[in-house]
């Protein structure tokens, strides 16, 4: 039929209010409602945890210089996997593909469970089968994006302004509170204060810098912008000052807001300020608000998530089944394998285990997605660069060192899963390398 989608073609339907959207809606979930009660608990200096917030903006303007550039010159629909595997060859593209991928379906599965035990916390028939309801809740998801791109791109649109909306109406509230009002609604016990070091800053920047994780959402969908020399570039910067400021805001307010000790004690700082304000109400209120979080994050892990698995197999690197579309734009089989795979992890509880992996495995990611910039600039010097990154090599290099020095940071105190993702190396080069053997086989001699 005229204007159908060939096999393997994917749509391009997409701009930057959708490329800003899933950027933003990929970053900004429940973890925002957490974190801040997290950090103050390992930095316990309100001066210094602003200060470190700012330092995660920093760092995603950092990548995003580099992202803009080879997302923009490379643009395909894959994420960290185009790149890499344009400049390091199949063996880095596959391990960066799988691993990218991995993270995702572990990140489908908490999120549905996240969803599910908020909505739990004021409907008593949820909490008794939360695992149930977060499948309903990731099957409803897959079956929006089924539909097609457009449904999903509206879904992620209107999710994310209204995440935006509700936490500048928690920003406002906090702030119009006599400073310190909402900590008297709060019984804390007394806390043994870490002293202030290096090693308590470093433990507190890698964990901010994993609630700033999704910041890259839109190179994911390159392939499928109408215009993504343009719009790759601006949604990564925007995004990352929209993100940035949001964080920065929410964090100040909750400072103000709350006594800082009573902040280092919470474990949902704004859940203390919406019940202060909302009265009797202000549990259901929070149970929305953070179901409304998880879910638009959903959509937009299930939206993205796919296109790796698409990326791959258009290189030959995955079954060619992965490059089925639908009328709707939309990689079907490449979907619902993450799908199925999530389903296990949410009964299982798998899925605890495999997001012990997933910090070292974005920051593995991140180091060989900045060692492909490079690569692309000596071996590619005359590839086509809508942007160009500002500050080479300089400040590319100090992205590619940070990420190096997160991620040892991280293997040191988490050996075990440092050994694990050294197994998951091991077993990935020597497939890519047979692959690379296998292509050069069936490539034809010339004479």
């Amino acid at each position: 039929m005229r204007g159908s989608p060939q096999p393997g073609q994917l749509h391009k339907r997409l701009g930057l209010p959708f490329a800003i959207a899933v950027c933003v809606g990929l970053v900004v979930g429940t973890g925002i409602m957490r974190a801040p009660g997290e950090i103050a608990n390992m930095v316990p200096d309100p001066t210094v945890v602003m200060l470190l917030w700012l330092a995660g903006g920093l760092y995603v303007l950092l990548m995003a210089n580099v992202a803009a550039e080879i997302s923009s010159a490379i643009p395909r629909s894959g994420g960290h996997y185009i790149p890499v595997h344009e400049a390091l060859g199949d063996s880095m593209g596959l391990l960066v593909g799988w691993t990218m991928w991995v993270v995702g379906v572990a990140a489908c599965a908490f999120l549905s469970l996240a969803a599910a035990e908020f909505l739990g916390t004021v409907v008593p028939w949820v909490a008794d089968h939360v695992a149930s309801v977060a499948v309903f809740f990731l099957l409803c998801v897959t079956a929006l994006n089924w539909a097609g791109v457009e449904e999903g791109r509206r879904a992620q649109i209107i999710s994310t302004a209204l995440k935006i909306v509700l936490l500048l109406a928690v920003v406002g509230v906090a702030l119009v509170m006599p400073a310190g009002a909402a900590a008297g609604e709060v019984e804390v016990a007394p806390i043994e204060v870490e002293p202030l070091s290096v090693l308590t800053v470093l433990a507190g920047l890698q964990f901010i810098v994993a609630v700033y994780d999704g910041w890259y959402a839109s190179i994911y969908f390159a392939g499928e912008d109408k215009d993504p020399g343009r719009n790759i570039p601006r949604s990564l910067f925007q995004s990352a000052i929209i993100v940035s400021l949001i964080y920065l805001a929410v964090n100040w307010a909750l400072i103000r807001a709350l006594d800082f000790s009573v902040l280092r004690a919470s474990t949902l700082p704004m859940a203390t300020v919406i019940e202060v304000a909302t009265g009797r109400w202000g549990s259901i209120v929070v149970a929305l608000v953070a179901v409304l979080m998880a879910l638009g994050t959903l959509n937009a892990v299930v939206m993205s998530n796919p296109r790796a698995l698409y990326g791959m197999a258009e290189d030959g690197l995955f079954v060619k089944s992965a490059l089925r579309v639908n009328r709707g734009g939309t990689p079907t089989f490449a979907l619902a394998i993450g799908t199925l795979l999530a389903i296990p992890l949410i009964y299982s509880g798998g899925y605890v285990f495999v997001f012990r992996l997933a910090g070292a495995m974005v920051l593995f990611g991140s180091c060989l997605f900045v060692l492909s910039y490079f690569a692309l600039r000596k071996h590619r010097p005359d590839l086509a660069r809508p942007y160009r990154a500002k500050g080479h090599p300089v400040l590319p290099a100090l992205a590619l060192m940070i990420n190096l020095a997160l991620l040892t940071g991280f293997v040191i105190a988490e050996p075990v899963s440092g050994a694990i993702m050294a197994g998951m190396i091991a077993v990935c080069i020597p497939v890519g390398l047979h692959l690379e053997r296998e292509k050069r086989r069936r490539a034809p001699t010339a004479t």
